[in-house]
């Protein structure tokens, strides 16, 4: 498939200079443990990217819990990671997807067109027993070419303009767990439900055991949607919802936009009405 490899060919290309590796390893709650997990051990030639410090910009009021990073600021942690345009790149996690994914959507954002997800992340690596190391690389400065792929994002005003006029489309889908959609729990968000109008399809049923399901599978996850509708997908903060913008791109949707900010950005506004129970599309 397109956006995703797998670990046998990952191990092949090792020595391959033109093939370069990022670990995105996080723990929600322990900020600190991806960055220490890739110390400790780490696929050879991998450069570590944190989800808060490289692929996030701080906290502010509006945004979301994870707003998109500068890019100018990401253009240059991507070029001190050795990653020019002409170079095939693998991102991998600690086999969740998530991290991976929204590294995967930022590169492409940007405007890089060779970019993948490793099936099953380090966990599918150590456990094939396949080479790890502490060795931290060290990359000659590059010059990334940054071409914003705007059709990728969807913007807070997009949304709210859904929402009011309760337009039929593009379609919004919320990809988190069915209970924070449903509105029955809340753990991290000021209000409990989602943005009104938005289905739910929750994104860890786009992979089994941390390898992205196949065309048709994902084909059968989305088969009530129409291939040639414009479909906007979110989550909480903007991590969770990658993984179904790749779903989506693995079944053949072209027309696929991330509200970024996501459900955090969306109630961080008082006036914004939320939704409990199950879909009622406009």
């Amino acid at each position: 498939m397109k956006y995703v490899v797998n670990k046998e060919w990952l191990n092949e290309q090792l020595q391959n200079g033109q093939v370069k590796i990022v670990d995105c390893r996080f723990e929600l709650g322990n900020s600190l443990k991806g960055e220490k997990l890739y110390q400790e051990s780490h696929i050879p030639g991998a450069v570590y990217f944190d989800l808060e410090k490289q692929l996030s910009a701080p906290v502010a009021k509006h945004g979301g819990r994870h707003p998109l990073p500068d890019i100018n600021q990401f253009k240059l942690d991507i070029e001190k990671a050795g990653i020019d345009n002409t170079k095939a790149v693998v991102a991998y996690d600690g086999g969740e997807g998530q991290y991976a994914s929204r590294f995967w959507w930022l590169l492409t954002f940007i405007g890089h067109e060779n970019v993948y997800v490793l099936n099953e992340g380090f966990k599918g690596w150590v456990e094939a027993g396949y080479t790890t190391t502490k060795e931290i690389p060290k990359f000659e400065l590059t010059n990334f070419d940054v071409d914003i792929q705007k059709e990728m994002l969807a913007t807070y005003e997009v949304v709210k303009e859904i929402v009011q006029k309760k337009k039929k489309s593009p379609i919004l889908i919320d990809s988190r767990e069915e209970q924070r959609y449903l509105g029955e729990i809340e753990p991290i968000d000021r209000l409990a439900g989602h943005i009104p109008g938005a289905i739910h399809k929750f994104w860890a049923e786009g992979l089994e055991q941390g390898i992205y399901k196949n065309t048709e599978e994902q084909k059968r996850r989305f088969s009530e949607l129409n291939q040639e509708e414009p479909i906007i997908v979110y989550c909480g903060s903007g991590v969770t919802a990658t993984p179904n913008y790749i779903a989506l791109k693995i079944a053949g949707y072209k027309n696929v936009k991330l509200y970024a900010g996501s459900y955090s950005d969306w109630v961080s506004y008082d006036e914004n009405p939320v939704e409990k129970g199950k879909e009622t599309r406009y």
